[in-house]
């Protein structure tokens, strides 16, 4: 971009136009199903949602799927305001359902803020090539990673990313592609912690990810400045992240000396869809790196937390033990990308004022993640699990390619990718009241032939929970502990997987015509049932086959506070319920 016309060429009246038609459905599914309004019918399979003054309507055709989820025909929307066809705007949108929407008048602006970034990506993701999602399910890793459109299926506003300027959309955005080179800074050991798994050490760890060469040259940038390398420890950072707030908020720490830049790091990276952690393309053996990020997303301040950062690989040693040592997760081939290392910056004055969840603790921290690649097996293929809710221009889903691809029965397939994601999911809540945050970014699909043949997960410390504030737990681990209220436990399963994914995967595979919705749920109870009956001894800790469970609204949280979702003191009090869904796995409970 040279300049500023070129940096906005994605913004043109067609693609903003399609942008928008884009929002606006998923906006009207999405808000239907949390309750938040509430279609009309208008002869069959026809609804119109009118807005609050009565002035602005909306006309769709729809289908009515399992877990109140609604498809919308995107080619028959239409907005009339005053009995007028009007242009479609997911802002508008916004303000004519503010008071639908519980929007105050604190919210409204920041939320209207998200909503027109959220446009800008997916126009400028409109404005290039379509990959046919063929050609996408038998692309590699990264190319995958950077060609998804959607982000987070529930979410509106899933990409406001405010902070970033348009430039740096372009430099950083995943969906930009482009390689990034971090930024390293030479922490004062006074007041940073860097932990690592037992089989590691900081010296072996750094020397692997940078090489000899880089170090000596990081060393000779201290000792010219008069500072013993000694005194230091090395540490990532996003390029945004120093040149908009550590140079700034940070600039006491770096008069000091207590943080000195040395420059960019040897190795290229690609962002992946959680934005602030990075692939290495250079090395992709080498670990991922996840950068503390100052942007507002999705209702949190993209940071990480020094303090969080101290026990971060112990718990990820814990869960690895956990899983090696249990029969049933061996079973299944599951497998984690461990956090194996962290390193936090604790900016004292900072600390002092304020309480442990505000994001300036959070600004100046990173972690590594292994890489998938080196425990691939021959003939197998990564892909990100939100890729199965891809679809492409042309309406085709990369779930449909797969299935193709695989030359299974489409029940089979889908049985097959079950017993690789459900099962453990189903065991770590059954025997060991743990959750993981299982969406789509962060689980990583083993392929063979399409077939989903084992997942990884990852983003652990920052995401499970075990719910039993007694369990027995090493030191290290037991803030993951949490008081979680029986019957909310199994909303692990309910509410995150069903409602927040299969519910998706269900809508694409029945809409475009490759397994019709009974077969689709039989086969989730078909799973489930398989599990039970194989750990009798557990069968009876949760039922998932009862007729109905609650309703846990995600975008209702976004719309009642977008710069803080959720109170982490306690988030499970913060959860909004409205109603209940009907199970679409009861009617094929097992009989007794």
């Amino acid at each position: 971009m040279t300049t500023p016309a070129a940096a906005v060429a994605h913004l043109t009246p067609e693609l903003w136009a399609a942008a928008n038609r884009h929002l606006v459905r998923k906006a009207l599914a999405e808000f239907a199903h949390e309750r938040l309004i509430t279609p009309e019918p208008q002869g069959p399979g026809h609804y119109r949602v009118r807005g609050d003054d009565g002035t602005a309507e909306y006309r769709f055709a729809a289908r009515r799927l399992a877990l109140n989820h609604w498809w919308i025909d995107p080619a028959g929307l239409t907005r009339h305001v005053d009995g007028r066809e009007a242009p479609l705007d997911a802002v508008d949108l916004c303000l004519e359902l503010r008071g639908s929407l519980g929007l105050t008048d604190a919210v409204l602006p920041v939320y209207l803020e998200e909503i027109t970034s959220t446009l800008a990506g997916l126009a400028y993701k409109l404005a290039r090539p379509d990959v046919d999602a063929a050609e996408l399910a038998r692309s590699d890793f990264q190319r995958i990673e950077t060609a998804m459109t959607e982000g987070h299926p529930c979410f509106v506003a899933n990409s406001g990313r405010i902070g970033w300027g348009v430039s740096d959309h372009h430099r950083y955005a995943p969906e930009a592609g482009r390689p990034v080179r971090l930024l390293w800074l030479a922490a004062h050991r006074d007041h940073t912690t860097f932990s690592c798994a037992a089989d590691l050490d900081y010296h072996t760890h750094v020397r692997a990810e940078l090489g000899t060469e880089t170090l000596a040259a990081f060393a000779g940038t201290l000792a010219g400045l008069g500072l013993d390398p000694a005194d230091y420890l090395l540490l990532p950072v996003h390029p945004w992240q120093w040149w908009n707030r550590l140079a700034v908020t940070f600039a006491g720490e770096v008069a000091r000396r207590h943080l000195v830049p040395l420059g960019e790091g040897p190795d290229e990276y690609r962002a992946q869809q959680s934005v602030r952690t990075f692939f290495n393309v250079t090395d992709p053996g080498r670990h991922y790196v996840k950068t503390a990020l100052s942007v507002l997303n999705m209702g949190f301040l993209r940071g990480l937390s020094a303090a969080y950062m101290a026990h971060t690989p112990a718990i990820n040693d814990w869960l690895a033990g956990l899983i090696a040592a249990d029969p049933v997760f061996a079973r299944t081939g599951l497998s984690i990308i461990r956090e194996r290392a962290a390193i936090g910056y604790r900016h004292r004055q900072f600390e002092a004022a304020t309480d442990r969840y505000s994001p300036y603790r959070k600004m100046l921290a990173a972690l590594w993640r292994e890489s998938p690649v080196p425990g691939l097996a021959p003939g197998r293929r990564l892909a990100t699990m939100a890729a199965l809710l891809h679809v492409d221009r042309a309406g085709r889903s990369v779930a449909a390619a797969l299935i193709a691809e695989s030359g299974l029965a489409p029940a089979a397939w889908l049985r097959r990718y079950l017993d690789a994601y459900l099962v453990p999911l189903l065991h770590a809540l059954h025997a060991y009241d743990l959750a993981f945050m299982p969406h789509g970014e962060n689980v990583i699909l083993v392929l063979r032939d399409g077939v989903v043949e084992r997942v990884v997960f990852k983003d652990i410390a920052e995401e499970i929970v075990v719910m039993d504030p007694d369990a027995d737990l090493p030191e290290a681990v037991r803030r993951i502990r949490a008081a979680v209220p029986a019957e909310q436990k199994v909303l692990a399963i309910f509410t995150d997987v069903f409602d927040s994914f299969l519910r998706h995967l269900n809508a694409i595979l029945v809409t475009e015509g490759v397994l019709d919705e009974e077969s689709f749920w039989a086969t989730v109870a078909g799973c489930a049932a398989a599990y039970t009956a194989s750990v009798p001894e557990l069968a009876d800790r949760h039922d998932l086959f009862v007729p109905e469970f609650a309703l846990s609204c995600l975008n209702r949280l976004q719309l009642r506070d977008n710069q803080q979702m959720v109170d982490l003191a306690d988030p499970s009090a913060a959860l909004q319920f409205v109603g209940t869904l009907a199970n679409p796995l009861a009617p094929y409970a097992p009989r007794p």
